[in-house]
This record gives C-alpha cells, structure tokens and sequence, in this order.
C-alpha cells in the first residue's frame, strides 16, 4: 500500500512539472487573472452545491408553512373530537338495542329489513339517500350504540342499496 501511494504521489509530482514551469513562465497579470477565475469557479461550486438548495428548502417551507399549519390545526380538532368521544361515558339505552335499531329503520325509507343474529344486526336497505344512510348510522351509533362493522353497499342513480353489519352493544348483567 504504501508502495502504491509513493507510485502515485511520484507521479503526480512528475506531471505538475510541466504546469509548474508553464506558470512560472506567466506574467503576474495573467496569474491574477487565473487565481480570479478559480476563486469565481468555487464560489460558484460553493453555490450550487452548498447554498443555493438550502435557500430553496428554506422558502418551500416558508410557503408551505400555512398550509401545513392548517392541516396540523384540523387533525387537532379531530383528535379532540376522537378524545371527547371516547371519554363518554356510554350510557345504557333505555330501551334494548333491537327496538331502538327499529325505530331508526324509518329514516332509511320503506325497504330497510332488519336481521337479528345474535350480538350482530345486519341491515339490508334499497334505494336509500346517502343523506339518509348518514343520518340512519349517527342515530344508530348514538342510541343503540351498535358500531358498523361491515358495509356492503352499490349506488344507482344515486341512491345506495346494499347492507350493513352492526356489532351491537353488550348487554349489561341484571
């Protein structure tokens, strides 16, 4: 190795000669120009490479900043609602889970059959509105409280028919 790097060093040397003679051969003018043109080629490399991304990394994040500011402040309001939700207390419906899934069943329109099998309902609508699905799911979450498990559902003409699976709530011991 060392071998080696005495080889190259010996030839390195040996080709700076001729530079060597060729610049002590310059007047000291055309010297000044040169050290000028190599100082202006590496400010120019400093730029480029070192500089020059930095400065556009900075103002993409200056301007990106509100936007992200923004979403940040919209997944704080979602994670306080997500927190505020699971921090209430589930009450007990004042009536079984059945009849309340029931009574909701009218918001769907006149197709809507329920399915009881044991802890899990299952809902089969035809030709619902999606406003109407939303609103059929908020009361059933809220006052049943069955959560969805699975949902099946198709739009035709803008109306959603299909089925949804519900987990309902675990009955409380007498």
């Amino acid at each position: 190795m060392k071998a080696f790097a005495a080889g190259l060093l010996a030839a390195l040397r040996a080709a700076s000669i001729p530079w060597q003679l060729r610049w002590a051969q310059t007047s000291a003018r055309e010297q000044v120009l040169v050290r000028l043109a190599a100082l202006l080629l590496l400010v120019a490399l400093v730029w480029m490479i070192g500089i020059a991304p930095a400065l556009r990394t900075l103002r993409a994040a200056q301007a990106e900043g509100p936007q992200l500011r923004a979403q940040m402040q919209a997944m704080m309001r979602l994670q306080d609602q997500a927190k505020a939700l699971q921090a209430q207390a589930i009450a007990r419906p004042s009536q079984d889970s059945k009849g309340l899934l029931e009574a909701a069943l009218p918001t769907l329109g006149g197709s809507a059959r329920l399915v009881l099998t044991g802890d899990r309902a299952t809902v089969n609508l035809e030709g619902s509105s999606a406003d109407a699905l939303i609103q059929w799911l908020a009361q059933v979450r809220l006052n049943a409280h069955a959560l969805p498990l699975e949902l099946r559902l198709g739009q035709k003409q803008g109306l959603w028919s299909g089925s949804v699976v519900l987990q309902l709530p675990a009955r409380a011991a007498p």
